[in-house]
């Protein structure tokens, strides 16, 4: 329906009836379209595999812990938790964690060795030679789960959902239990770094020095079997042990200092891929002068508590002393945690949590690794003034005393470096996570998709879609007649449209002068309307005696036209003519099976007489001329003055004189005629003139004389309410007791 495309380069409005008729009209393509799609659909649906989902919920909170980790703006803490959050999801993204996960997997498939229980991690492309399908690579299964896991934050709350989907119910919890392990165990290793790298470290020096240890009782040994036992003094043994016991204090500050090197080492090199800057930051604060003062301080307490611990001389009460270390050490803590606390506000106001963490351990590492180098130095002090006090022991006895002082020295260094890779270890064992496995997945017992319905009715309404557009598109660029609207909205007057004849349709012509073979035929009936019209088109007796029936291409019905709207005038008791003006390709004669000679041409060139041209048929009232002889040069032959002198004959001699001549668009002979006749009538076929042809040739019939009248649709396929004219038509024509009711005239504007 091309007026909806009209409709809006004019600026008037398309009503709902017209899509509603542009749909009907298309009802076809419609249908099959929609069909085919929906079609497509359930095939779709009912082929698809089921796919399982399976979820692993799991919470996750900010690592706590020191006066470090407060918030220095509380306002801003759901702010940076979310950002904590979406930090964990993408690392659990990551490839460490889906290689982690897939080798999982295929220690699991190696454990169960169940084909039918796995989907993902198989190859079912590639067979092995046992006919079963290949396990994947690790790099293939973690590509494949980065698009088959689902991560996601439940929204406002601290739980992530890690949702697996396979055609399998059971490997599909599996993935979500793996994935959610695998992160859980890169988590907590994660958090253990720290107490990792001093327990390894620990763990070494623990053997070397065992092994020191045992050297040195062998050499005491040697030594004692070679020389005779000699027993040294009392105040020899004390002083052996007081100096062994210092010299394994400083050697075990010096195996703390080392493993803080270690574990400062990592975090400032870590910290200094995201800011260096901060780590020159809180190198300066390290070496300020006041921090340094109060760390020194606080290390010469720790020395000399230990060392009123060690002294067996004092008779007084230990406790009062230790007690009067113990206050004094807080005091100094405290002084050092509030200069913390200020140098935690400058560095934190604007750092990315991330950075804030790394901050937060390295100010505390760099607390006790200044702490551990002053101990260093002052056990190293405490070592000399004994080793002085060492080598004043008599001559025959000394070397007996370094050898023990190296025994005992080696034990003792070697019992508290146990006693702290002991300590590490249990640290780092109860060093909790921040992540807890809320809930496991569990297998599903229903699929979770293909939703069928769903993609049925998706189906369905994309058929609907795919067809609706391919009508308005259609129509878009079908720029053809295809309604009477398409007419009537240029301003053109529209005499009738006439429908298709079923028997033209066929192929077959003996439908072709409807009116006189079926008179009760809607068609029939159309063309009384037009005949109507007609008369009505001019007032007074003689206004309109000829008539012009032409096209604006071939084969769009003129002759089909003109014969039956004769044949209704004739019906009408008038005194009707035909005349065939189409001297290229006349049909008039073909129409009622006669020969096309004598004819028209045969008159005017003397080869006829006007009682031989002139035809009567079995319609009363109804005559013919053929074209007869076709000339060489048909535009002069009409545009004569023979020609004038016939017509103006036949219009006194007929009633209606109606000319059947050759399209507008192909020759100027129907222009010609146009300017001889009273009224002009211009037949046009539904879905096949192009509507620019049309209006070309309503513009050609308009340009001399103004003889034309109004446009005729042919071959019109009316539907929906085209069709009520002729409901009511056959209520009044049908037959009735064996007698026909009279025909009613009425007309479809």
């Amino acid at each position: 329906m091309n007026d909806l495309n009209d409709n809006i380069g004019t600026g008037e409005t398309t009503s709902l009836k017209d899509y509603i008729n542009l749909i009907r009209n298309n009802i076809l393509p419609v249908t099959i379209i929609t069909l085919t799609v929906l079609l497509v659909a359930i095939i779709y649906a009912l082929n698809s595999i089921n796919i399982y989902k399976a979820t692993t919920s799991m919470k996750i909170s900010k690592p706590q812990g020191s006066v470090l980790e407060n918030a220095i703006m509380p306002g801003l803490q759901g702010f940076t938790d979310d950002r904590f959050i979406a930090t964990e999801i993408e690392i659990m993204k990551s490839y460490n964690i889906r290689s982690s996960t897939a080798r999982a997997l295929i220690d699991s498939f190696k454990t169960i060795s169940s084909p039918d229980s796995f989907y993902i991690i198989l190859n079912r492309k590639t067979l092995s030679n046992n006919g079963k399908s290949k396990l994947l690579s690790i790099e293939k299964i973690a590509k494949k789960l980065k698009t088959d896991v689902d991560i996601k934050q439940k929204r406002g709350i601290d739980i992530i959902d890690i949702s697996a989907e396979s055609p399998s119910p059971y490997e599909a919890a599996l993935i979500a239990n793996s994935y959610a392990n695998a992160y859980n165990h890169f988590n907590l290793e994660e958090n253990r770094n720290q107490l990792t790298i001093v327990k390894n470290f620990l763990s070494k020096q623990s053997k070397e020095k065992q092994v020191e240890l045992i050297q040195a009782e062998d050499t005491l040994s040697r030594f004692q079997a070679k020389g005779g036992i000699i027993a040294l003094g009392e105040q020899a043994k004390a002083m052996i042990k007081q100096l062994s016991n210092f010299e394994a204090q400083r050697d075990a500050a010096k195996i703390s200092l080392a493993a803080s090197d270690k574990v400062l080492k990592s975090l400032k090199t870590e910290l200094a891929n995201q800011n260096p800057k901060i780590v020159a930051y809180l190198d300066k604060i390290a070496s300020e002068s006041y921090f340094k003062a109060l760390q020194e301080s606080l290390a010469r307490l720790e020395v000399n508590k230990d060392l009123a611990l060690a002294d067996k001389s004092q008779s007084i009460n230990k406790t009062v002393i230790i007690k009067k270390y113990n206050e004094k050490i807080q005091a100094l803590k405290g002084q050092l945690n509030l200069k913390i606390d200020l140098y935690k506000a400058s560095i934190f106001a604007t750092s990315p949590e991330e950075i804030k963490d790394l901050t937060k351990k390295i100010l505390s590492e760099e607390v006790n690794n200044k702490s551990l180098q002053i101990q260093v130095y002052e056990l190293n002090l405490l070592v000399i003034q004994y080793e002085s006090k060492f080598n004043k022991l008599p001559k025959t006895s000394i070397e007996l005393a370094r050898l023990e002082r190296k025994r005992e020295a080696a034990e003792k260094l070697y019992s508290l470096l146990e006693e702290k890779y002991q300590e590490a270890v249990i640290n780092e064992q109860s060093q909790p996570g921040n992540v807890i496995i809320v809930d496991h997945a569990r297998r599903p017992n229903l699929p979770s998709k293909p939703n069928r319905k769903l993609i049925v009715i998706i189906g369905l309404i994309l058929g609907l879609g795919l067809s609706f557009g391919y009508v308005f598109i259609k129509n878009y660029f079908d720029t053809t007649i295809k309604t009477p609207e398409d007419i009537q909205n240029r301003n053109i007057n529209l005499l009738s449209w006439i429908p298709l004849i079923p028997g033209l349709v066929n192929g077959s012509k003996d439908y072709e002068f409807i009116v006189a073979k079926k008179p009760d035929a809607a068609p029939s009936e159309a063309f009384r309307a037009l005949r109507t019209r007609i008369q009505l088109s001019k007032i007074g007796t003689d206004a309109l005696k000829t008539i012009l029936v032409t096209s604006s291409t071939p084969l769009e019905g003129k002759t089909t036209v003109c014969v039956n709207l004769a044949g209704t005038f004739a019906q009408s008791n008038k005194k009707t003519l035909i005349i065939d003006c189409d001297l290229r390709k006349p049909r008039v004669h073909a129409v009622f099976g006669s020969q096309r000679f004598p004819g028209l041409v045969d008159y005017f060139f003397k080869q006829a007489t006007l009682e031989e041209i002139t035809r009567n048929t079995d319609v009363p009232n109804l005559s013919y001329i053929t074209t007869g002889t076709i000339p060489p040069n048909p535009a002069e032959t009409i545009d004569s003055e023979i020609m004038r002198s016939f017509l103006s004959e036949m219009r006194s001699s007929y009633d209606l004189v109606i000319l059947d001549s050759a399209p507008l668009i192909a020759v100027t002979d129907s222009e010609i005629l146009a300017t001889m006749v009273d009224a002009s009538v211009l037949v046009v076929s539904a879905e096949e003139t192009e509507i620019e042809l049309m209006e070309n040739a309503i513009q050609l019939l308009k340009r001399d004389k103004s003889s034309f009248i109004g446009v005729v649709l042919n071959k019109f396929a009316y539907k929906s309410g085209y069709g009520s004219y002729y409901k009511y038509y056959y209520y009044y024509s049908r037959p009735s007791n064996g007698k026909k009711h009279g025909k009613a005239s009425t007309e479809k504007s």
